[in-house]
């Protein structure tokens, strides 16, 4: 494949990506930048570590494009067969035996700016069977690979145009835009296994469960971190559009948070369905709560340690009389005292504090989380019914009253 007789390069808008759902995603960027945020169900081959991609980018600042390019060119040359073999074991595909390294050396022998102008992009449609590549902007890195791997006959193989950031302006543009169906909002206590509650409704009405905290891979309290791996804003927001690009049947099915989720800052539609849904009240003795948070929080010793990290913080919010004292508990053993310290000196006040006010709707026994996601389901769709009936006929002055002042079963 000698330079001046490449072809246009094939590469698809990100939105079409998103809506058409090819056959496989690879994502091409440094291991880092796939940890951080990707598109939903991308697998991660990179076609440099992150410690190459560092250094490449440095030659490329402190030094010129042209410096960079040739590293890139060197490091590419040596890990082409390894890394076509993991692409082509990912998509399924046997490739024919060829000079890889040689490919390359033709396909990079006149440098970066002829590369360039070479590789053109040619606006393309992903379909179902399509393999679609991406890396950072939809630059060399994608497109080369692209050319690449169609030379040796994989015509099915796409880029994304604009690549990664190209999405990234998808995604914030779909939760902009997004308009939240009638919502409905659990609310209650720490520890009367909201969550609990929510996985239930998952199982029974999935169309109808946003999760957040699931999403956010954090429990949305000082020590919520505690045996989760918590995702950054931009992998919470590409996982926050991909399930608002999803039907909720007319209705969903929140659990109460504050403003952020963690560290996590809830987009404005997100706290708007939040802040005016309907809202449910869960209920459960202190007994059974501390049971609950026992259960979430204390399942590994890894997350004892973790614990353990974290609870001075709150020694400090306590008072000073309090020092080392919780951490002591933890480590003698007295896990339920501990709990109960908690629920009563802290989260309880707070939760009082911020729910000041509030009305709701209906309350349910959450001790049984699947019995409580039964009942919440006949309560939300006997109300849902009964906006229905009162909804007025097509040009009729509307006399009904809106569904979140609608008359309870209270």
């Amino acid at each position: 494949m000698a330079s001046g007789t490449l072809l246009p390069v094939p590469m698809a808008s990100a939105a079409a990506v998103l809506d058409r759902r090819p056959r496989h995603l690879i994502d091409l960027r440094s291991p880092a930048e796939f940890t951080a945020d990707h598109l939903p169900g991308a697998v991660n081959v990179p076609l440099f570590d992150d410690l190459e991609r560092a250094l490449i980018g440095t030659l490329y600042a402190r030094k010129s494009p042209e410096s960079a390019f040739e590293e890139a060119r060197v490091r590419t040359r040596a890990k082409i067969a390894v890394f076509a073999a993991e692409i082509a074991e990912r998509c399924g595909w046997e490739l024919p035996v060829l000079d890889l390294e040689q490919r390359v050396e033709h396909l990079t022998a006149f440098g970066i700016a002829r590369l360039e102008r070479e590789l053109a992009s040619d606006p393309a449609e992903p379909t179902p069977d399509s393999v679609v590549l991406y890396c950072w902007r939809g630059g060399l890195r994608s497109r080369s690979v692209v050319t690449l791997l169609r030379g040796l006959g994989r015509e099915e193989v796409l880029g994304i145009e604009g690549g990664y950031r190209a999405y990234r302006q998808q995604v914030r543009g779909r939760i902009e835009a997004w308009c939240a169906p009638r919502s409905f909002v659990l609310r209650g206590l720490t520890g009367v296994g909201k969550t609990l509650v929510l996985r239930e409704l998952a199982r029974l009405r999935p169309e109808w469960v946003l999760d957040l905290e699931g999403m956010a891979g954090h429990r949305s309290s000082i020590l919520g971190m505690v045996g989760l791996e918590p995702a950054s804003q931009k992998l919470f927001e590409s996982r926050l559009a991909e399930r608002i690009g999803r039907d909720f049947g007319g209705t969903c099915v929140i659990e109460g948070e504050s403003r952020k989720v963690g560290d996590l800052i809830l987009p404005e539609p997100v706290w708007r369905a939040l802040d005016g849904g309907v809202a449910l009240e869960l209920t459960a003795q202190p007994a059974r709560r501390v049971r609950v948070l026992l259960e979430d929080y204390l399942v590994s010793p890894e997350s004892r340690a973790e614990l353990a990290c974290q609870l001075p913080f709150i020694e400090t919010r306590l008072g000073s009389r309090w020092n080392g004292e919780l951490v002591a508990m933890l480590a003698s053993g007295r896990e339920a005292e501990l709990v109960e310290l908690l629920l009563q000196r802290y989260y309880d006040p707070l939760y009082g504090h911020s729910e000041r006010g509030r009305r709701y709707a209906a309350s349910f026994d959450s001790t049984h989380p699947r019995v409580a996601a039964t009942e919440i389901v006949r309560w939300i769709e006997r109300q849902l019914a009964s906006a229905r009936t009162l909804a007025p006929a097509a040009g009729a002055r509307s006399s009904a009253v809106p569904l979140q002042q609608a008359p309870t079963d209270l």
